[in-house]
């Protein structure tokens, strides 16, 4: 599923959404090999992501209208391009906000970060 030479695919599972819809609000549009080429760039490598990982994951994300998909021909092969919808950006805010504050929780709860107030 995942290729991770860092971090165990129990930690990753649960982020491939809001890796996904993170990189195409920056990104704007992109097809799924550039998605797991650009992962890999952006972590050193130390996220693959596979396409058995990753497709599953972008039509889940078509299937409840946060992507919608533009098919390009590039001679006789077609590329299918992931962009966000309105709801997708939506989405995207949310869930990064939702990790952002669970890894803070995360680094109290494993005493990683003093705890406010003990300055």
């Amino acid at each position: 599923m995942y290729i991770c030479p860092m971090y165990s695919s129990e930690l990753i599972k649960g982020t491939l959404k809001t890796i996904v819809l993170n990189l195409l609000r920056d990104k704007g549009r992109m097809y799924g090999y550039e998605i797991t080429a650009k992962v890999k760039e952006l972590t050193d490598g130390k996220i693959q992501i596979t396409e058995g990982a990753l497709y599953p994951t972008l039509h889940s994300l078509e299937k409840n209208g946060e992507l919608e998909t533009e098919k390009e021909f590039i001679g006789k092969r077609v590329r299918k391009y992931y962009s966000l919808t309105s709801q997708g950006q939506e989405t995207a805010s949310q869930k990064v906000n939702e990790l952002a504050d669970f890894m803070n929780t995360m680094k109290f709860l494993l005493d990683l970060e003093p705890k406010l107030g003990n300055a």
